[in-house]
């Protein structure tokens, strides 16, 4: 097996260089809404190439890693695809465009494609780790906790999505606040969903011989969901065009589920 800085250096490689072309294709569109659309899959694709370059590993874990990267990112993939599928720029991305003029395809490169790639990559970490020990050789407690906190956060995620689909496909929706099934206890499962599944992985690479020290991973992608680009990015402006979402926020928690306040 490699070293693990070369194992490293070569799935960053592997990450920055797909980003890099996904830029390219973004420029020949003029819609840098598609990075997003890859933010599943390229996780799915650093659990592959972390798989081939561990032949050494224990197999069980590489396919149980490899089968949940794979699972959550391809899925979350095809949901933004299809989503997003037919629809102009994403309103943040034309907000840099007006702001950069005519630097934006670099400050895209910069600011969305390179930091996304990097971020990316350190989130992967439990990832690659869990699948380069070959000890233990088979599964084990941690591996069976990983995989409830995965499952947790796959339901979470996966029905929130569809339950909101479902509302916003209803036109007699279109002013009102979702509040139903799993929003009525979270004003956003899919991220708490999102924070699960990685919570998940980190506990099947505590598994393996210093694991743990890459909890770091579902830290960053929980702090990035409740505090920088998923809640308080996607609740800026709901409350100016959705009446009734502010009393929604009172009663309802943002991110952990529990029954809602009176």
């Amino acid at each position: 097996m490699i070293p693990w800085n070369e194992h490293a250096a070569l799935t960053l490689a592997v990450t920055a260089a797909v980003f890099f072309l996904l830029w390219l294709v973004s420029l020949r569109l003029r819609d840098a809404s598609i990075v997003d659309s890859w933010w599943g899959p390229g996780f799915a694709l650093v659990a592959l190439v972390s798989f081939l370059l561990t032949p050494g590993g224990a197999r069980p874990r590489r396919l149980l890693v490899l089968a949940l990267t794979a699972t959550w990112g391809l899925r979350l993939g095809a949901h933004i695809f299809l989503r997003n599928a037919g629809q102009p720029e994403d309103a943040r991305y034309q907000a840099m465009r007006r702001r950069w003029g005519d630097r934006f395809p670099l400050a895209s490169l910069v600011t969305v494609f390179a930091f996304q790639a990097v971020i990316l990559w350190i989130v992967s970490a439990p990832v690659q780790a869990a699948q380069r020990s070959a000890v233990p050789a088979t599964l084990g407690a941690w591996d069976a906790a990983g995989i409830a906190v995965w499952a947790i956060g796959l339901f979470f995620e996966a029905v929130g999505d569809a339950q909101l689909a479902r509302f916003r496909a209803d036109p007699a929706n279109a002013a009102r606040v979702m509040d139903r099934g799993l929003w009525r206890y979270t004003r956003h499962p899919n991220y708490f969903g999102d924070a699960c599944a990685w919570w998940g992985l980190w506990l099947v690479a505590c598994a393996v011989p210093g694991g743990w020290a890459t909890v770091f991973s579902p830290v960053l992608m929980t702090w990035l969901l409740r505090r920088v680009s998923g809640v308080p990015m996607l609740e800026r402006g709901l409350a100016k065009r959705r009446p009734g979402y502010e009393e929604y926020v009172r009663r309802t928690s943002p991110f952990l589920p529990r029954p809602p306040r009176i």
